[in-house]
This record gives structure tokens, C-alpha cells and sequence, in this order.
């Protein structure tokens, strides 16, 4: 039997079928990705405010803040950003990441049926995962960085915005500060920041669903009769403690990373690392006496509409990919694959 061409998959129903079951896990992460990144968009573009305001603000009162400035927009400026990139980012992290597991189980690599291999072997998937991607979604996740603040960025510069850029201008801008390079300011904390935050994610996510009853396979344990709806509620719980608690542990490298693109992009001089985190720590006012808790929380500002975002993004995602790839596995085989 021929392989389909790219029209067959088109206009054959059994030709699309067959490639769906070729590419399942890629066609799975980029659709679950595109709802769930437009879902928690809005709650992104505020923790990246609350991040570099030095005022003490509610999320309530920021976000309507931004209503009345910006209208319904300002919570999704930046959303083409990663709409564009999602694409590559998680087919290629997805794909990554089961690479990295068949070749532990090819050579004989964290192949125990138990908690600690199996989380192992999603933790090593996660961390290379995140290492190379990052190369090459820091620019992207600087611009939508300079879109979302882009106007206390201008604030910074002593400007006021008649009309916000675009994005492709504000990709030139960031482009004839400093050309290439200007595009990776802050690729070590970015880098950081996604080689142990995926990796503490797949190295949860994995963890839970084997508590859950999921076989190394990635199948999953019958659905007890008690909880008719546990087959949804499994991935999306899973989903959102692997996404909340991995997100809380990179949280502060997340807020120096933002602060630090914030001020290049002001056109700021830049600031030993030791500096900014100390200066985040102490807030506005030096000479303020604050136990070090409250320094501490200085940093974890933001956390929990970060945390909301996680539940709703990470929960979506792996529940609509696993509804995807129930819906793949259930399309009817091929004649050539029934014979």
C-alpha cells in the first residue's frame, strides 16, 4: 500500500485517519495547547504585571486597570506570540519528551514498574525538553514579555503610548537595539527557568498518573464505578498539581527573568543578578524595616493568579489531550490495517 500524499489525507477519510494514528501525541499536544493557551492567557498577561509594578496592587484592581486603559485587548496583547509558537513548542516538547522515555526503555533506563523510575524517566524527558527549547522560544517569550508591559515599560522611558506597537514592531525595535543578541537578553534565566521547571513537571505529572493506576504503557487503569467522570478528572488533576506545584518551585526565577528583560527593554542598565533579587526582596522603600517574610513574599507576588492560571491551563491540556487520543485510537482502522 502507497503512502497517502499530502491531498489524500485531505479528501480520504482512511488516509487521515492513518496519519492521525502516525502523529497522535504531536496533533494531541497542538490542539489541547491552542485552547488551553488561549484560555489562560488573560491570567498570564497579569502575573507578568503584577511582577514588575512596584506598587501594592489586587488583582482585582490591576485587572480592572487594565480594563479601563486598555480595554478587553490589553489581557490578550501579546496573545499571537505564543498562538504562533505553541505549535512548535509543544510538538517538539512533547516529542522530545516520549523520545526521551522510549530511549529509556530501549536501554533499559528507569523500566521499573514504580513511582521512582517512572518519575524519573519524565523528570530526564522534561529537563531536555525544556534545555532545548528554550533556545528557541526566548525571543518569542521576550517579545510577548514587551508587549504585556508595554506600558510600564514606556512608563520607565518617561513616554506615554498614543498607540501601542505591534507585534512585528516591536520585534524591530528589540531588533535594532542590539540585533540578535538583543532578542536572547535573559536566555540563561529562561533556560534555567524551563530545564527544571519541565522537568519537575513531567517528573509529577508522570509520578501522579502512576498513583492514578496508568500503566508504563500510558494506559489507563479501568474507571472505578464510583466516579463515572474519573477517566476527565484523572488528567486534569494530575495536570493542574503538576503545573501549580512545579510552577510555585521556579516562581522566583520566573519574577528575577521578567524583571531583568524589563529593564533591558527600558533600555536600563543591566544589574548584577545578586542586586536585582536583593532589590525585589527589599521592595521600594530601603529603609522600610520588613521581616524577611514579607521580603520573601515580595517575590512570590503574583503566585496565585499564576496558580489559578496553571489549574486552568495545565488541567485543559492534558484533559483535551487525552480526550484526543481517545478520539485517535477510536477512528476506524484502515482496510490494509484490518486485513
Amino acid at each position: 500500500m502507497s503512502e497517502a500524499g499530502p491531498f489524500d489525507i485531505l479528501f480520504d477519510s482512511a488516509a487521515r485517519n492513518d496519519y492521525l494514528r502516525r502523529n497522535k501525541s504531536v496533533v494531541c499536544a497542538i490542539s489541547a495547547s491552542y485552547v488551553s493557551t488561549f484560555a489562560g492567557y488573560p491570567l498570564d498577561s497579569i502575573k507578568s504585571r503584577l511582577q514588575t509594578t512596584r506598587n501594592k496592587v489586587t488583582v482585582p484592581r490591576l485587572a480592572l486597570q487594565v480594563y479601563r486603559e486598555e480595554g478587553v485587548v490589553g489581557f490578550y496583547r501579546g496573545l499571537w506570540i505564543p498562538l504562533m509558537t505553541i505549535s512548535f513548542v509543544r510538538a517538539a516538547s512533547f516529542t522530545i519528551y516520549t523520545r526521551t522515555k522510549e530511549f529509556c526503555r530501549y536501554h533499559n533506563c528507569f523500566t521499573r514498574n514504580n513511582i521512582l523510575d517512572v518519575s524519573a524517566a519524565g523528570g530526564l524527558g522534561g529537563a531536555l525538553s525544556g534545555s532545548l527549547i528554550s533556545v528557541g522560544s526566548t525571543p518569542f517569550e521576550l517579545v510577548k514579555v514587551r508587549r504585556q508591559l508595554e506600558y510600564s515599560i514606556a512608563e520607565s522611558k518617561g513616554q506615554r503610548i498614543v498607540k501601542p506597537p505591534g507585534t512585528l514592531q516591536a520585534v524591530r525595535e528589540i531588533y535594532r537595539s542590539g540585533g540578535v543578541r538583543a532578542l536572547y537578553t535573559g536566555f540563561r534565566l529562561h533556560c534555567l527557568r524551563d530545564t527544571l521547571g519541565t522537568a519537575l513537571y513531567f517528573f509529577e505529572y508522570d509520578g501522579l498518573r502512576h498513583i492514578m493506576g496508568r500503566a508504563p504503557s500510558g494506559e489507563q487503569g479501568p474507571t472505578p464505578s464510583w466516579m463515572p467522570l474519573y477517566s476527565s478528572l484523572v488528567p486534569f488533576m494530575c495536570g493542574s498539581l503538576a503545573g501549580v506545584s512545579s510552577w510555585a518551585l521556579i516562581y522566583p526565577l520566573d519574577v528575577v527573568k521578567t524583571k531583568v528583560q524589563q529593564r533591558a527593554l527600558a533600555g536600563s542598565p543591566p544589574r548584577p543578578l545578586a542586586v536585582t533579587i536583593h532589590r525585589l526582596i527589599r521592595g521600594p522603600d530601603p529603609d522600610a524595616p520588613k521581616p524577611i517574610l514579607v521580603g520573601l513574599a515580595r517575590i512570590y507576588r503574583g503566585l496565585g493568579v499564576s496558580a489559578l492560571r496553571s489549574v486552568t491551563t495545565h488541567g485543559l491540556l492534558w484533559t483535551l489531550f487525552d480526550v484526543t487520543a481517545s478520539y485517535i485510537d477510536n477512528l476506524p482502522s484502515s482496510r490494509h490495517e484490518r486485513e
